[in-house]
């Protein structure tokens, strides 16, 4: 199976508001797929559609190759961004309960592997309202896997964890990547998108506005601002006309190019006038292009433009 989701055509609408509006979606199988967009764009619904929670009102919905399915799928492990677990019980039995929801009555084995794998096995029999939040994380993260799905939904996973704790988190993900699971990976945080996800969605009011990878989407920006490093801090960067924008940390500056055919001739003088250290031509980050196209007055145009 080329593709763990594939969607055609899909629109949902709540009342007067189309929530999706006409979206094409092909996820890869065994991939980390990044979905992003800002509050309201239509990314949530969308992960309902896929989960089958709603349905849509028009277009098809495969997920795993199956264009009907149950919300439950035994196939499908999900980790809502709101939490949700039984406080009164405890961390190990509670695992075992929602593995046997799904069908799963041989999954002790497992969730001794991952309690120990993230660090939560000193925690097992401690009742989930004394954990701390990130240790109730892990053990919600656990319970969306413990099965081996096919395919994992993540919600924001990494909300409210520690630098530590996010990168023991980050390393099971990859390790579910790596066994042939496929992900989806919703977030807000485009740095960890940028890092994990080998294919990138975004959706703005309801449609999709990029979806490659990352040197695909970073492509189609022009990469017209640089970055310079002096060998000397006391040195002062020079005049040149071509650049606007400057901005200085230390000995880094950073700029834009007024025309990007002009770096060349840029480079030369500032090599002929100062000491480099480094002359980078600098790509747009992700998060520089999800800002760029959600900006307030992006949405308000096209507001007007479906009015």
């Amino acid at each position: 199976m080329q593709n763990a989701i594939e969607l055609a055509g899909v629109t949902k609408r709540f009342g007067k508001k189309t929530a999706v509006d006409g979206l094409d979606l092909a996820v890869p199988t065994g991939a980390i797929y990044g979905f992003i967009g800002p509050n309201g764009s239509g990314k949530t619904t969308t992960l309902r559609m896929i989960l089958r929670i709603i349905q849509p009102d028009s277009g098809q919905v495969a997920v795993l190759g199956k264009l009907r399915g149950r919300t439950a799928d035994d196939q499908l492990g999900y980790l809502p961004e709101e939490r949700g677990m039984y406080k009164r019980m405890k961390a190990r039995e509670l695992l075992i309960y929602f593995s046997r929801l799904k069908g799963r009555y041989d999954a002790a084995k497992n969730v001794d592997q991952w309690l120990e794998k993230l660090g939560a096995a000193e925690w097992a029999n401690m009742k989930i309202e004394t954990l701390s939040k990130g240790m109730a994380q892990k053990i919600q993260f656990i319970s969306a896997i413990v099965t081996m799905p096919k395919l994992v939904i993540l919600d924001e996973p990494f909300s409210g964890l520690d630098p530590v704790n996010m990168e023991v988190l980050r390393d099971a993900v990859l390790e579910l990547r790596e066994n042939g699971t496929t992900v989806i990976f919703s977030t807000h945080d485009m740095d960890m998108a940028q890092q994990m996800c080998d294919t990138i969605f975004m959706v703005f009011q309801g449609k999709k506005v990029l979806d490659g990878t990352l040197s695909e989407i970073q492509a189609t920006y022009p990469a017209n601002r640089v970055r310079v490093i002096l060998s000397d801090t006391r040195q002062e960067f020079p005049s040149i006309d071509g650049i606007e924008n400057l901005t200085q940390t230390r000995n880094s500056f950073e700029f834009k190019l007024e025309n990007i055919e002009e770096k060349q001739r840029i480079l030369q003088q500032l090599a002929a006038r100062v000491s480099l250290d480094q002359f980078e031509v600098i790509r747009p980050t992700l998060h520089e292009i999800f800002v760029r196209i959600a900006r307030p007055e992006n949405a308000r145009a096209e507001s007007l433009q479906d009015s």
